[in-house]
């Protein structure tokens, strides 16, 4: 078991005004692998997230985070999120939309990022619930062998 903060960065979730559905998706995913030990909704605002990104860094294995992904101009939780890595890992975010042009080729417009700071994984979901369900699944099973990699396990990838 590893330790997870989720952000769900959405304007009216902050207000009241949207329920948290993909944030509660996340830990309902996540329980048989990891335990949530934070769980917050912020506004679309990019300095907010990346404080609260730098907050969270180093005291939890894992940070998903959930909506402003997108293209509008308040989606800037990549932006945020690039600002705080040390370390890309592309693969992630590429897996994730790579599925979701299965089903939808709006998933080519989705600016979601994965990365390292220090030793947290921090990973960008989309912010609709069934887009967090569908990317999550893709990624999932990986989660703790990365989280082991991160945290300087040496042994051999080879399965």
């Amino acid at each position: 078991m590893f330790t997870v903060a989720v952000l769900t960065l959405s304007d009216k979730g902050f207000r009241g005004e949207r329920e948290d559905v993909g944030g509660r998706l996340i830990a309902e995913m996540i329980k048989d692998i990891g335990s949530i030990s934070y769980h917050d909704v912020l506004p679309d605002d990019r300095e907010t997230i990346k404080m609260r990104l730098l907050e969270y860094a180093g005291k939890v294995d894992l940070i998903l985070t959930t909506g402003g992904t997108g293209l509008s101009p308040r989606d800037v939780t990549p932006d945020a999120t690039l600002e705080v890595i040390e370390r890309q890992v592309p693969g992630i975010a590429e897996a994730m939309r790579l599925e979701g042009l299965k089903k939808t080729n709006r998933s080519m417009l989705s600016r979601a990022v994965a990365g390292v700071r220090g030793q947290t994984l921090i990973i960008n979901l989309p912010g609709s619930p069934k887009a967090v369900q569908e990317n999550l699944a893709v990624i999932i099973d990986v989660l703790p062998h990365a989280i082991e990699k991160i945290k300087g396990d040496m042994r051999d990838c080879g399965r």
